[in-house]
């Protein structure tokens, strides 16, 4: 999957420095996330779209539902459809939800890439181009792999975003990989930092055999990892988060969290652009979806990457 993956980034880098040769033409996309404003972790896409659409001189716009409500967010694919876009990045934050809205625009030709969240089969069944993104299970079943090898056996899952279904397939993932049933290990955090290390705190002074914690992000591996400290158990318990950010990477280096799982967002970003602009002047598309993670981030490979955390990985 690397190598394939390496081809077409490379594939989709020379079509960059092809397109920059050639008439710009002014092509207008629009990528519409599920994320509230509060989620930094998004940083990392929308520089990806400004940097794809300088390179390729095309406009990106970055849309959102403020509060991650996810019939906001289909309102806004609606309405972004409405502009008759040269082309639409949107994740599946909720087929169901957003089912009706993507396969609208589809249906009016307007040329559609999924992202991030969602599966491979949701994006066809929508009609899109193409799905950049990770296997939210294969990922955290790879997570649980790693926590079952350090002798975990009883977790918690930490979801800041439980109305998202991928986020469930990412704790239940975990789950399956130690041989347990997810049950009421998940708990729903919430998004507030304070909420999130008060009901950390509180799980696991009810539940006090747990040995491994596994967050979805950095909404909530930072209140988190604030709980076990003050719990006295940072670095004593096995810790896994989902994604990368300058707090998470200085805890894996400092053996708070033992590794960080990368879908390389800035891949999500920046390839549906060049694709798209690609496809609009010359109808040349890849054959298939991308993969663009799961990768593991540990202390051995931190220093390679924490220099690009919050801004390209």
């Amino acid at each position: 999957m690397k190598k394939a993956l390496t081809a077409i980034a490379a594939a989709a880098f020379a079509f960059a420095g092809l397109s920059t040769t050639a008439s710009a033409e002014n092509e207008k996309f629009v990528l519409i996330s599920h994320a509230p404003d509060s989620d930094s972790w998004w940083n990392v896409i929308k520089n990806a779209i400004k940097v794809a659409g300088d390179q390729m001189g095309a406009e990106v716009e970055y849309r959102n539902p403020p509060t991650g409500d996810l019939a906001d967010m289909a309102r806004i694919v609606e309405q972004a459809a409405a502009t008759n876009p040269d082309g639409i990045i949107v994740t599946i934050a909720d087929f169901n939800v957003l089912k009706g809205p993507i396969t609208d625009a589809v249906d009016k030709g307007i040329p559609v890439i999924t992202i991030n969240s969602g599966t491979q089969e949701q994006s066809e069944e929508l009609g899109a181009l193409m799905h950049v993104g990770q296997p939210e299970y294969d990922a955290g079943f790879g997570a649980g792999k790693r926590a079952a090898a350090a002798g975990a056996k009883s977790f918690v899952c930490v979801n800041h975003y439980i109305t998202n279904p991928a986020s469930v397939e990412r704790c239940r993932g975990f789950a399956d990989a130690l041989g347990v049933e997810l049950g009421s290990q998940m708990i729903d955090s919430g998004q507030d930092p304070s909420e999130v290390k008060n009901k950390v705190s509180a799980y696991l002074n009810t539940n006090q055999d747990v040995d491994a914690v596994l967050t979805l992000g950095p909404n909530s591996a930072h209140p988190t990892l604030a709980a076990l400290r003050d719990a006295g158990l940072a670095g004593e318990m096995m810790f896994g988060t989902f994604d990368l950010s300058s707090e998470i990477a200085e805890a894996i280096k400092a053996g708070e969290i033992n590794f960080a799982i990368d879908q390389q967002p800035y891949l999500q970003g920046y390839l549906p652009v060049v694709i798209l602009t690609n496809y609009a002047r010359y109808s040349v598309l890849p054959s298939g979806h991308i993969n663009s993670g799961p990768g593991f981030i540990t202390k051995d490979n931190i220093a390679q990457v924490e220099k690009y955390a919050g801004e390209y990985r």
